[in-house]
């Protein structure tokens, strides 16, 4: 997996923390430059990348919990 993460609630709580981190940083940006600049960095690295990248990673992350759900569902030869 190059954009998922190992768990599904893991990646939900980057997104989640990606999400407040870029709304506060176009929140700030017409009063104070400075948090803006610190947050956006900030949102950039909870993304991974853009938040398409956060997408794309989702769906990584679903395939990949879904894949280790029927390995385990399934009976041994």
């Amino acid at each position: 997996m190059i954009f998922g993460s190992r768990s599904l609630g893991v990646h939900l709580l980057r997104g989640a923390s990606g999400a407040a981190a870029l709304w506060l940083s176009l929140r700030t940006i017409d009063t104070d430059w400075l948090p803006s600049l610190l947050l956006m960095p900030v949102a950039l690295w909870m993304f991974k990348g853009c938040p398409m990248c956060w997408t794309v990673g989702l769906f990584e992350s679903v395939a990949a919990w879904v894949h280790r759900r029927n390995e385990q569902a399934a009976p041994d030869p």
